[in-house]
């Protein structure tokens, strides 16, 4: 792990523009992700059942807005700026392959949270209410990591690894995204 904190450096790196606007997405990602999360957390201190009902089914209607925003900029990492820097070391082990898991837990807490909260009206049980929350809860807690991860070492590091060519590759190929 060491030879991939030395590729991206402690230093401010200035990022190529199709790696500055991976970057720039995460602003509006991140306070939407802030916004659910908050609303999430106040369901816990609701005590009448048809106010957090109301507060699941918003949470729901955010999350269900929030994946439309996220899933073209995971497509661009993952279709396009992931395989280029697996390209030089690899994608078995180290960023690439936490970068991807942590993709994966995301995805799948948010799929399970869509998924629980389809029949939110029927719901009866506060502890049930707060259960289905708890997988929003989960993305959030990976995302904000995650996306730190990416900004303070994957984006630098690709900055530092790919080619002019391969930068303009990625500017043109997620610009389609």
């Amino acid at each position: 792990m060491t030879q991939f904190c030395e590729l991206a450096g402690n230093e401010s790196v200035k990022l190529c523009p199709p790696l500055q606007r991976l970057k720039s997405e995460h602003v509006p990602l991140r306070a939407q992700m802030k916004n659910l999360y908050e609303l999430s957390v106040s369901i816990e201190k609701e005590k009448e059942m048809g106010r957090m009902k109301d507060k699941l089914w918003q949470l729901r209607n955010g999350v269900i807005e929030f994946v439309t925003l996220l899933d073209p900029h995971s497509e661009k990492e993952e279709g396009v700026l992931f395989p280029m820097v697996a390209n030089y070391i690899g994608k078995d082990v180290g960023p690439i392959y936490v970068m991807e898991y942590e993709h994966d837990q995301a995805k799948g807490n948010l799929r399970k949270f869509l998924e629980e909260t389809i029949h939110v009206e029927k719901c009866l049980n506060s502890i049930v209410i707060l259960e289905m929350a708890e997988f929003y809860n989960q993305a959030y807690h990976v995302l904000q990591g995650h996306f730190l991860k990416e900004e303070e070492i994957l984006f630098p590091m690709a900055e530092k690894l790919l080619t002019s060519e391969e930068k303009i590759k990625l500017e043109n190929q997620i610009g389609t995204i």
